[in-house]
């Protein structure tokens, strides 16, 4: 049993990271696995504290499928974080910070809050660039893959552009990088890869928002496309689990590949859409992780307003 250690330490600090971060599923999820507890006996602690809940809503709260919404299903949490040793409100707070309480809506692992505070610095950022928002380009197509490291954190992305000026005289373009929460962006590196240099390189330390300006050295005419491809080095904040990308209008085609170490596999993977930071999502589709290359991905042909991504759940 010479890896029990090693394993007990990746759990413990997998768990202390979704209990910062969410979501709420998943931190269940791990705090269920961590104490080694069957459902069944879950469901019996809870009994001794007078509540009474389904090991079928058990199993759903943990994969994300339900939220407890009814009085009596947060009654169950806040006992949750009793029988398994949690610190308190841990639970609750992951709940109410992804929107998902009596409400019943619910959002990502990065919060409605966390995503409108993001939105709200990225519009600080662009400002202090001088770009506007659209920065008179349209997207023909943008390609992303992602890393996620042996640590299973989100160690670099790299995104392939193909654009299309809608004015005269374009020739940069502002990339933007949102890390997961715990993130140091002046910690992170931006890499122009092709057809363009990094000029200013702005970001916000608290909501882990980076934005770099990229230089074509050319300027574009109204209707002309350019190719660029653009890397950021991250690996500096804790375990990931998923990747959103949001979309402000429609436009071409997006794909996102997501690659794992050969060191931390999930045990599972699926795409999922949100037509805004506040609704529901719907999708939910499994992705198969190709044994060789150990990847999985998602295409849209033509996006639409709101946010398009790809989650992963750890053993």
């Amino acid at each position: 049993m010479p890896h029990a250690p090693q394993h007990a330490d990746v759990a413990t600090a997998e768990l202390d990271s979704v209990l910062r971060g969410g979501p709420f599923h998943v931190a269940l999820r791990a705090a269920i696995a961590a104490r080694g507890l069957p459902l069944q006996r879950v469901q019996h602690h809870l009994s001794r504290h007078g509540v009474k809940v389904g090991v079928t809503s058990l199993s759903y709260w943990q994969q994300g499928a339900r939220r407890p919404q009814r009085p009596e299903s947060l009654r169950a949490v806040r006992a949750l974080e009793e029988i398994l040793e949690l610190p308190e409100e841990s639970l609750i707070r992951l709940l109410a910070e992804s929107g998902e309480g009596p409400s019943g809506q619910r959002s990502a692992a990065r919060s409605y809050r966390s995503l409108v505070e993001a939105s709200g610095v990225l519009d600080q950022l662009l400002a202090e660039l001088g770009c506007p928002p659209d920065g008179g380009l349209h997207s023909l197509g943008h390609h992303e893959r992602l890393r996620i490291g042996a640590r299973r954190e989100l160690s670099e992305r790299e995104s392939h552009h193909i654009v299309r000026a809608h004015r005269d005289g374009v020739d940069r373009f502002v990339a933007v990088h949102h890390g997961d929460r715990g993130a140091v962006p002046e910690r992170m590196r931006v890499h122009a890869l092709e057809n363009c240099r990094t000029g200013r390189v702005r970001w916000h330390h608290d909501t882990g928002v980076l934005a770099a300006e990229l230089l074509f050295d050319t300027r574009l005419r109204a209707g002309d496309t350019f190719l660029f491809r653009v890397g950021v080095e991250d690996g500096t904040a804790g375990v990931s689990h998923e990747y959103l990308r949001g979309f402000d209008s429609p436009g071409g085609q997006y794909a996102l590949q997501v690659c794992f170490d050969a060191a931390a596999l999930p045990v599972r993977c699926h795409r999922f859409a949100q037509h805004s930071a506040a609704a529901p999502r719907t999708g939910g589709q499994e992705l198969a992780l190709s044994g060789r290359h150990r990847s999985v991905h998602l295409v849209e042909p033509r996006v639409r307003t709101g946010f398009v991504g790809i989650g992963w759940d750890w053993e």
